[in-house]
């Protein structure tokens, strides 16, 4: 870690504190050439394996692009875009695993999506569950209309 006043290439850590939600790490660091003190946030990074092989780190505003498609013209506002995308980020960073497949992340989203806005939900579905007729259309309006049936009688 480089200082940010003098540029030396070193670092001592002073304290280190877990932040409140428990997904990062706050440092504070001191530099052994001028005597500066400074913070660093570290998180562990997600890394996301594109269909072509090239990897890069996870980007929440990526999910929300993706996902923005699929909610044209429907009750769905860039807030409720952000959430979905925290969520997509918390479930994946809950598996334990720091590497995944764009498929992966395009399934992660199903859960929360359906949640947020059904008909957005069957668009996105179509794409990432590879819907090839009507048919798989038709499972997925019954299996919705079947939780519909089935939600009044938990509350």
């Amino acid at each position: 870690m480089h200082c940010p006043f003098c540029r030396h290439p070193d670092s001592r850590v002073i304290d280190s504190r877990t932040s409140d939600d428990g997904l990062s790490i706050r440092r504070r660091r001191q530099c052994p050439e001028c005597g500066g003190r400074f913070s660093t946030v570290e998180t562990a990074s997600l890394n996301v394996v594109k269909r072509s092989g090239a990897v890069e780190p996870f980007a929440r505003e990526k999910v929300m692009s993706g996902v923005r498609k699929a909610c044209q013209g429907r009750p769905v506002t860039d807030d409720d875009l952000a959430i979905l995308a925290q969520r997509v980020e918390e479930e994946l960073r809950q598996t334990g695993q720091s590497t995944f497949e764009t498929n992966d992340i395009g399934l992660a989203i199903l859960g929360p999506l359906r949640d947020l806005d059904e008909v957005a939900y069957l668009r996105f579905a179509s794409v990432y569950r590879a819907f090839e007729s009507l048919d798989d259309f038709e499972a997925a309006i019954a299996e919705l209309r079947a939780d519909h049936r089935r939600a009044p009688q938990e509350e």
